[in-house]
């Protein structure tokens, strides 16, 4: 909100200078944008009254005035249409200093001499009107200085109010905090009710009480909107950063800045039957002031008359039924509107108005009667007028009432941390018009019980007015003391992993760390994960964040989109957050989600950045392969390495051939100990061309709470003894996984088996097409004793009669 500080000083004026009052205000909780100048910069100027005017001789659009300026008369050339015999108006003198530095000199204008300029509002930094010459209020006396006379060495001062601080978007409120900031009386504008001259009334009926709960209407018959504003009005409307448009708009924006009361005018003569407040129906439509005719939704409340939209209530009026110069007759309103009613409304259109933006914070639910005696009375004032009765249409039950709240001494003093004396609480609430109900002395201290004002919509806890208090007693009177607190040694449980630890492990395996977003496209997780049905938001931001995932790989399917096309030749990047997947059938009816923390990693490009000892990717000549681009087995020995770093011994790879986003053939599912953990493989070919991946994407996903929890380690030690190695050349068949043979050997050797290698997988020449020879290092060891040579042929001979005899492998000649 923008205000003039000589206005606010009318209603309250502390012993304090500008600067001041600017730190006073912000303390308080109303933080300070601008202070800005009410004018521009000059000096030498004057009110003087123009004496005569005659045509120039040589030129038509211009006149030759004589003005007098309180001591002499002046010949002035002036070419201003509304230049007229009595007007008083600003007189630049010769050796005046306008804004921007403009000197006025002594000059002839087609051989007629000037002595002086006559100033439009614009040259004068007062406004943007330059169709005349400034037109001031006849009771100012020529000669005299013109900033003195518009007391224009005064400032503008914006507010940036937070939301819950409506009752300060006027000069009422504002008054009433420094008042109380300064201890000063405030001086409130009298407001006394204006006498009926008819007794003519338009009907208004509330159909939805709730939305609208109070609702004045007064007709006024025979205005005159061709009479200009007075000055003052429109200075006051132009230092608060309105624009001047007739005496009945100016009266309706006056009352919105002074009280903080909204109020529109129709004209009489549009309106048909009888006002109706009632929410939109649907295929209805409006046009408003600005001229744009706007579709309305249901939601929207509206000011309506004999069934046909004339405004949106709350935000602004209709085109059809606007006051112009042709209005003589005016039926003006003044409402509340609930909040909530209001809210969104504006927004949902496009706008933002004075007028919902005070209404969506919350008005003073009993302003409207105070509010509307003061407009009549303005508006008769300047534009004339007959009034009539106020017609009020009330729901009381549907108004909100005064809250009452509790304030404990003891809670306030161990908020605040540092005592405040219970007197001056009673002096601070005084000033802040909390009304003491109750005051009692207890064990713990005085309880207050304490009835807010009406215009105080925002307090209704005991926080509330601990903050209150605070605020008028200042928070810099609060001493600075280091806390103290008790820290004892969280206890770590040697079953789980810190979270820190795998983003170590991850980001010494290459990796970065990414954070995105937990609401992603619908289509993209329709394609990573089409058997989903993820949660859909009520108001996303965008339809490209408006479902909450249900799996890590879109977004860093995204990640890599982003990076390659900024030429980022490699990736590898992971994420740790949490999933939301609809709660299984038969679980937990309260909870219509699971939010497993997920691990999801991922892979591509080349496997090193290029060097000077070899390129990072080059074809492998007819094979088709490139050699250093990443590949399943770079992915594969990545998830290998967390489950051994985390000690788990029990882990099995199987193949996974139907998941619709992995490629069928170099994809596998991630057990432990039997219980399924994740997966990983490549990005679906399909899903590489539609998402163009423009390369094969490799990716991980893991349960990162079964991934961090693990048994606790134990000691084993070291043998003393000597190990020995075997390695055996086995033929089976191609579908035989190798962890099927590991498993083999590690079921028949049992704790004498310390390390299983795979190091060679052969087909071809010498291999029968539906084999393949796998070549596997045992390296044995007893830690008791040295193992004999007929100990070491009796494994061996065991472990090829079970390999034999459960996957029919045989040595190979």
């Amino acid at each position: 909100m923008k205000f003039s500080e000589h206005w606010l000083r009318q209603w309250v004026d502390p012993r304090v200078d500008t600067d001041e009052l600017v730190q006073q205000i912000t303390m308080a909780g109303l933080e300070v944008d601008a202070v800005e100048p009410a004018a521009g910069v000059f000096t030498g100027v004057v009110v003087a009254r123009v004496e005569q005017v005659d045509k120039h001789p040589n030129a038509e659009k211009l006149s030759v005035c004589i003005v007098h300026d309180g001591t002499e008369d002046h010949q002035v050339v002036c070419g201003a249409p509304n230049v007229r015999p009595g007007l008083l108006t600003a007189f630049a003198r010769v050796g005046a200093v306008l804004p921007d530095n403009f000197k006025i000199k002594k000059a002839k204008l087609r051989q007629v001499e000037s002595f002086g300029m006559l100033c439009s509002a614009e040259e004068l930094g007062l406004g943007d009107d330059a169709d005349g010459i400034m037109e001031l209020p006849g009771d100012l006396a020529p000669g005299a200085d013109l900033r003195q006379a518009l007391t224009l060495d005064d400032r503008s001062i914006e507010v940036d109010l937070t939301p819950n601080r409506g009752d300060c978007l006027s000069l009422r409120g504002l008054a009433r905090e420094v008042g109380v900031l300064n201890g000063c009386e405030v001086t409130p504008v009298s407001i006394t009710p204006v006498a009926p001259t008819h007794d003519g009334v338009f009907p208004v009926r509330l159909s939805e009480p709730e939305a609208c709960p109070r609702y004045l209407g007064r007709v006024i018959r025979n205005v005159d909107p061709s009479r200009p504003s007075p000055l003052w009005l429109s200075e006051r409307l132009r230092r608060s950063g309105l624009r001047s448009i007739d005496p009945i708009v100016d009266v309706t924006n006056y009352i919105l800045l002074e009280l903080g009361q909204p109020l529109h005018a129709f004209d009489l003569d549009r309106l048909n039957d009888s006002i109706d407040v009632r929410y939109a129906q649907a295929g209805e439509s409006l046009t408003l002031l600005d001229g744009k005719t706007v579709s309305l939704d249901e939601q929207t409340l509206l000011i309506c008359d004999g069934g046909s939209p004339v405004a949106m209530a709350g935000v602004m009026g209709g085109a059809q039924t606007a006051v112009s110069e042709a209005t003589r007759h005016v039926f003006l309103e003044c409402a509340f509107f609930a909040p909530l009613a209001i809210a969104g409304t504006a927004r949902r259109y496009g706008m933002h108005t004075d007028a919902s933006h005070r209404y969506e914070r919350g008005v003073d639910p009993e302003l409207q009667a105070e509010a509307i005696e003061r407009a009549t009375a303005l508006l008769i004032e300047i534009a004339g007028g007959e009034p009539g009765p106020v017609f009020a249409a009330v729901e009381p039950s549907a108004l909100p009432a005064r809250a009452v709240v509790t304030l404990r001494e003891s809670r306030l003093n161990r908020l605040a941390g540092t005592p405040i004396a219970a007197t001056q609480v009673d002096e601070l609430l005084e000033r802040l018009d909390f009304r003491v109900q109750e005051r009692n002395a207890t064990a713990d201290g005085v309880v207050w019980r304490v009835q807010v004002p009406s215009h105080r919509f925002d307090v209704s806890i005991e926080a509330d007015l601990v903050e209150e208090v605070l605020r008028i007693f200042g928070y810099n009177r609060v001493p600075t003391r280091r806390p103290t607190t008790e820290l004892p040694l969280a206890e770590v449980t040697g079953r789980e992993t810190p979270v820190t630890g795998l983003r170590r492990q991850l980001t010494a395996n290459g990796f970065q760390e990414v954070v995105t977003y937990s609401f992603i496209d619908p289509e993209l997780l329709a394609a990573v994960d089409p058997d989903s049905t993820p949660m859909t938001l009520a108001n996303p931001m965008s339809q490209a964040q408006s479902v909450m995932r249900t799996t890590l790989i879109p977004a860093l399917l995204d990640v890599w989109r982003t990076n390659r096309a900024r030429q980022q030749q490699g990736l590898r990047v992971f994420e740790l957050g949490q999933c939301f997947k609809p709660a299984p059938a038969g679980g937990d009816g309260d909870a219509a989600l699971t939010q497993p923390l997920m691990l999801g990693g991922l892979l591509a490009g080349v496997r090193d950045p290029e060097s000077w000892f070899g390129s990072a990717a080059e074809s492998l000549e007819g094979t088709g392969v490139i050699a250093g681009a990443t590949d399943f087995f770079d992915l594969k020995g990545v998830v290998e390495r967390l489950l051994a770093w985390q000690g788990f011994d029990q882990v099995t790879f199987a193949r996974l051939a139907d998941d619709p986003a992995l490629h069928p053939g170099q994809a596998a599912t991630v057990s432990v100990a039997g219980r399924l953990m994740g997966r990983l493989g490549r990005v679906h070919p399909a899903l590489e061309d539609s998402l163009d991946l423009g390369q094969p994407v490799f990716v991980f996903e893991l349960n990162a709470e079964q991934l961090l929890a693990r048994d606790v380690p134990s000691y084993r030690p070291v043998s003393r003894f000597p190990s020995v190695r075997r390695d055996l050349a086995l033929i089976v068949g191609r579908e035989v996984p190798v962890a099927r043979v590991r498993d083999i050997v590690v079921e028949t050797v049992g704790a004498r088996l310390v390390d299983f290698t795979v190091f060679d997988i052969y087909t071809g020449k010498g291999i029968e097409s539906t084999e393949k020879s796998v070549a596997v290092g045992l390296t044995i060891q007893d830690s008791s004793a040295t193992l004999t040579d007929a100990e070491i042929g009796v494994i061996e001979t065991n472990v090829l009669e079970a390999l034999g005899e459960k996957l029919g492998a045989r040595l190979r000649a």
